[in-house]
């Protein structure tokens, strides 16, 4: 087994924000590494794999309710339905009641696939988390929501994004 100390630069103890950070990133990694997996061995991303889920739990839904449940925008979230639709996946229905309202509906595909669907998690971490005790999976889950807090990012879009330039000086939208 490979020593973790010449992988991670050693941390002084008192430096509790560069360990979090580094906690994060290696977070950030591990989940990226996933969703490669899942796009390679499903042929689905982690995005669509959650959305998917989403609509087969709650039945058919918007755009705007699908993109507040996942935490997504609802622009990003277009791109990740039409993907799905592609894949015959899910379909875009109108409503009854609301013509204006189109819903979205997974199609028997998309219930063949979600009935044999990968976890959204890293096995390794949902195998951990059901041996944790309910107290423990509570207080992670609790931790977690707590960062996002910190963080000030409760709206923020948690599809990937990458953006170059400036850091300090986003380039202003229009």
């Amino acid at each position: 087994m490979e020593d973790k100390s010449k992988v991670e630069p050693q941390i002084p103890e008192k430096r509790h924000d560069l360990k979090i950070l580094q906690s994060l990133r290696r977070i950030i990694r591990a989940v990226d590494i996933h969703s490669r997996k899942l796009s390679l061995d499903y042929n689905i991303t982690g995005p669509q794999l959650i959305a998917l889920l989403c609509v087969a739990e709650k039945g058919p839904l918007t755009l705007a309710a699908i993109a507040r449940d996942i935490h997504l925008s609802p622009s990003t979230l277009v791109g990740i339905v039409d993907r799905l639709e592609e894949k015959a996946y899910v379909k875009r229905e109108r409503s009854a009641k609301d013509r204006r309202q189109v819903n979205i509906s997974l199609t028997e595909e998309g219930l063949k696939f979600v009935d044999h669907a990968p976890s959204p998690l890293q096995e390794t971490l949902a195998g951990a988390l059901n041996a944790l005790s309910t107290a423990e999976q509570a207080t992670i889950s609790r931790s977690l929501q707590r960062i996002v807090e910190l963080m000030e990012v409760r709206e923020l879009d948690a599809s990937p994004i990458l953006q170059t330039g400036n850091i300090n000086h986003p380039p202003k939208r229009e």
